[in-house]
């Protein structure tokens, strides 16, 4: 059985879809920034406001950093007006990040 914040990951054909719940505009950008088991989201505080796509820029930056990755290997599938954001990451597999988030999210 998956842990909880293993919901808001999926393999999909394009790729790996983390579901994200965004906070623009908080003192300090963080991801994880912990999981909204409710909504069954993956949190990120980002520092950049809604405006002009600002805080997506900032938010494909963040997670290609996390993950080590190109900001062309990040893109943003569904939400890109919303807080409620799907990313998805063209990772080789759901595990390796499952394993990144996880060092994080089970403290």
């Amino acid at each position: 059985m998956p842990t909880s914040f293993e919901k808001a990951i999926k393999e999909t054909k394009d790729g790996i879809a983390i579901d994200l719940e965004v906070t623009p505009g908080s003192k300090k950008a963080c991801f994880p920034a912990g999981y909204n088991q409710w909504r069954e989201r993956i949190e990120i505080k980002l520092t950049s406001a809604a405006q002009k796509g600002k805080a997506n820029g900032q938010l494909i930056e963040i997670v290609a950093d996390f993950f080590n990755i190109g900001q062309r290997e990040v893109i943003i599938g569904s939400g890109a007006k919303s807080s409620k954001k799907t990313v998805i990451i063209n990772r080789p597999d759901q595990e390796q990040v499952v394993l990144a988030l996880e060092s994080i999210l089970k403290k």
